[in-house]
């Protein structure tokens, strides 16, 4: 499957209007979000196992705004449920420009096998299983899943425990990405449906995704220790018909700077 990541992509400054708590007390994966540039920890829903070892963090974030850049704007309950408004960016990625298949909001997923450096696991030590949700109504439709990190080649940000804000590695090539993902334990990535809803590298579930539609899409994400459920975290994205500028400026948390747009490829 090849699918595009946001990894590279930087944040713009917005207002926020106090809708919705998103801020510093939200939950913060370990060590920081190391993909792209000013991307801010907190508002993650985050699964634990292994006595706190292992750490599964998801969240949704506003990707395009009425400018078509993203921000750190989560939209979160304080639970496990974030809303956007429903319906397309203004343009949206440069790769499908203007796509009737691109919601304005991106999933984000963060993995860390060894948070208290007690489990010994680095990322290719467990086996995972991401589920995508294309059914808009209370029911879930998880026809096609995929393991995220046991691939041949990946453009996820990697690191370990001592990793910085936006530091994680990319990886150059399959070799290389074998390499990192053998001798590290944190992993994470910015993702969007229209990476998974054509072409051959569609999962059967989102083949047809319509971002007009309003519902809850369920995004699942669970990690395997020789079979065994270790670790698991499950997150709603919420679509919901917003009047104005709540469409894009309300709920969540104030962005930092803005940093260079580019396109990234990821191939399983």
């Amino acid at each position: 499957m090849t699918v595009r990541s946001t990894l590279g992509l930087g944040l713009a400054a917005t207002a926020c209007l106090g809708l919705a708590s998103a801020g510093a007390s939200a939950s913060t994966v370990t060590p920081d979000v190391i993909f792209g540039s000013g991307n801010a920890n907190g508002a993650f829903t985050i699964g634990t196992g292994l006595n706190g070892g292992i750490e599964l963090g998801l969240r949704g974030k506003l990707r395009f705004n009425e400018s078509n850049l993203p921000e750190n704007t989560f939209n979160y309950d304080g639970v496990d449920t974030y809303s956007f408004d429903r319906g397309t960016p203004p343009t949206g990625f440069g790769f499908a420009a203007n796509s009737p298949t691109t919601p304005v909001w991106n999933f984000e997923w963060s993995i860390n096998t060894d948070v208290t450096g007690t489990t010994g696991l680095a990322l290719d030590g467990l086996t995972y299983e991401l589920r995508l949700d294309g059914d808009p109504t209370a029911g879930t439709d998880f026809t096609d899943s995929f393991d995220l990190i046991n691939a041949a080649f990946n453009d996820h940000a990697i690191g370990t425990n001592a990793t910085g804000n936006g530091g994680g590695t990319v990886a150059s090539d399959s070799a290389d990405y074998a390499a990192l993902i053998a001798q590290n334990n944190v992993a994470q990535n910015s993702w969007n449906y229209e990476f998974f809803n054509d072409g051959p590298a569609a999962l059967i579930q989102l083949a047809s995704f319509d971002p007009q539609a309003i519902g809850t899409y369920t995004i699942q994400l669970e990690a395997f220790l020789n079979g065994d459920s270790v670790a698991a975290t499950s997150i709603d994205i919420r679509t919901v018909p917003m009047p104005g500028a709540l469409a894009f400026f309300g709920l969540g948390l104030g962005a930092a700077g803005v940093a260079g747009l580019r396109r990234a490829r990821r191939a399983r």
